[in-house]
């Protein structure tokens, strides 16, 4: 599985920003695509994650905020980044995960920075 991801980029407070991660390879209809964010000096963590099913999750900071959605045919999850907040500023990952195993697949990450 590879996992290529875009969109990252420089923005001022309060804009908005949209993820894309487009998955190959060996992909399982059951699976659990997301993005995870890692800001300087600090650990990784969960943005919002979504299932081949529609079941989404998302990190209680961006609630209200962000938005995940994916287009199962083309194998890709997007994530919608609105009302930008400095704190947002992070290196995004994307993942992916068969439902039913261990084994997460993570792509080479997008840096995302808002300016304040």
């Amino acid at each position: 599985v590879q996992l290529q991801a875009s969109g990252g980029g420089l923005v001022q407070s309060g804009g908005s920003l949209r993820l894309s991660c487009a998955a190959s390879g060996s992909i399982s209809s059951n699976n659990v695509m997301g993005w995870y964010r890692q800001a300087p000096g600090k650990e990784r963590e969960l943005v919002a994650t979504m299932s081949s099913g529609g079941w989404s999750n998302y990190a209680d900071s961006v609630k209200g905020r962000f938005r995940i959605s994916r287009d199962n045919a083309q194998k890709t999850v997007y994530l919608q980044m609105n009302s930008l907040k400095f704190e947002d500023t992070a290196v995004y990952y994307c993942k992916y995960r068969q439902i039913g195993t261990n084994r997460d697949y993570w792509g080479q990450g997008t840096l995302v920075t808002v300016s304040q």
